[in-house]
């Protein structure tokens, strides 16, 4: 059954991947394997310049059934804020949330972050907590996620992600964490407590790049004058 193109999607899952051939499709499949139909969800694919066979796994997914995958190509590597930007421009739906692309989700991911942020209009965005995995989907522990923040698992309102200005495109790192202190500092970002995402650790994390992440650190510091932790 092919989707229909009148009907808007209730939700926007954003996906920003570069040079991730292993992971991304295990990541897509648990996206199209959620317990709503295909037609009230989107799933934008950001390729930010992959040069490995990230193209291909992705070309894997475009002709499936109704999956509800559309797939935006930088011609150049322009960076994780700016990819997530475009994905966002791209949206469709009132409800915004970010999945890494070695990341996955439980089946129920999608549906009940965006029927807790319908049925409680004081909620402005809404956050899930994680299980953090290893590369062979072993768990290695349930986290809190207010008080071990991550990047993804949180749902927004499109509008107010406008409003704030969306990610800084100067911070190849800490993105999230400047993101969310302007966020914050007029919205509020609750608590889910279940553990829907799956936060997968290994060897290429972004993270893993001290010096990266140091730098962009300090430009965070200077930003906003906030303490460095």
């Amino acid at each position: 059954m092919k989707q229909n193109p009148t009907k808007q999607p209730k939700v926007s899952v954003i996906v920003a991947v570069y040079n991730q051939e292993r992971f991304i499709g295990r990541c897509l499949r648990s996206l199209l394997h959620q317990t709503i139909p295909h037609t009230d969800y989107e799933v934008i694919v950001v390729d930010d310049g992959s040069t490995d066979r990230t193209a291909y796994a992705l070309s894997l997914f475009t002709d499936r059934f109704d999956a509800p995958i559309k797939i935006i190509t930088n011609e150049s590597n322009k960076g994780l804020p700016a990819s997530l930007n475009r994905g966002i421009q791209a949206a469709q739906a009132k409800y915004v949330v970010r999945v890494d692309s070695d990341d996955f989700v439980n089946a129920n991911f999608i549906n009940f972050l965006q029927f807790f942020l319908k049925t409680n209009q004081y909620v402005d965005a809404i956050a899930c907590d994680y299980y953090l995995v290893d590369d062979a989907e072993n768990i290695l522990e349930r986290a809190n996620c207010i008080e071990k923040p991550i990047a993804c698992g949180i749902m927004f309102r499109k509008e107010q992600l406008f409003e704030v200005g969306l990610y800084d495109e100067a911070f190849r790192c800490h993105e999230e964490r400047e993101l969310r202190i302007r966020f914050e500092k007029k919205y509020q970002i609750h608590r889910l407590e279940l553990p829907l995402y799956r936060y997968r650790r290994h060897n290429n994390n972004i993270t893993n790049n001290t010096a990266q992440m140091n730098q962009h650190l300090e430009k965070l510091v200077r930003k906003h004058m906030i303490e460095s932790k």
